[in-house]
């Protein structure tokens, strides 16, 4: 007879997946100009956004996975700086009996979709904080920028 708290074999080798925590590692608001980047950002300036994955193995079962944003918002007419914001929001992550193969997806799409609504609701709270409209950043695709690197590294191969 097998106790209330007996787990198989089975149980032992199935995948887990799960939230530890979601948390901010590093942010950044910089408006350099202020108070003329105040008039300026009426004008609809440019957007510069560039965005980053990066993951590390913290223990056998945890993953950090850490997605890095920053946005540079300058002038359309002048070239000048309105705003520059940089985060870096993580997630630790449980992952447990996960086939190797399949690692890289869970760790480049899956743990990166998780994070960045986090990340893109605090870019918004950042630009309002620092004066300016929201910044409101489009949903991302990671499967199709997953999947784009991969058929770029098998060209490169």
């Amino acid at each position: 007879m097998k106790g209330k708290n007996a787990v198989t074999k089975e149980e032992q080798k199935q995948p887990v997946f799960s939230i530890k925590k979601i948390y901010t590692r590093d942010i950044s608001f910089e408006n350099p100009n202020a108070p003329q980047s105040f008039t300026a950002a009426e004008n609809s300036p440019k957007i510069e956004l560039n965005l980053g994955v990066q993951n590390r193995q913290v223990s056998e079962d945890h993953w950090e996975v850490s997605l890095k944003v920053s946005v540079l918002a300058k002038d359309s007419e002048s070239d000048n700086v309105v705003f520059e914001v940089e985060v870096e929001q993580a997630g630790l992550f449980v992952l447990k009996n996960i086939p190797e193969e399949h690692l890289p997806v869970v760790l480049g799409v899956d743990c990166p979709t998780i994070i960045f609504p986090y990340t893109r609701q605090l870019l918004s709270q950042l630009t309002v904080d620092g004066g300016f409209i929201p910044l409101l950043i489009d949903p991302f695709n990671f499967a199709a920028a997953y999947q784009s690197s991969q058929e770029q590294q098998q060209t490169t191969h």
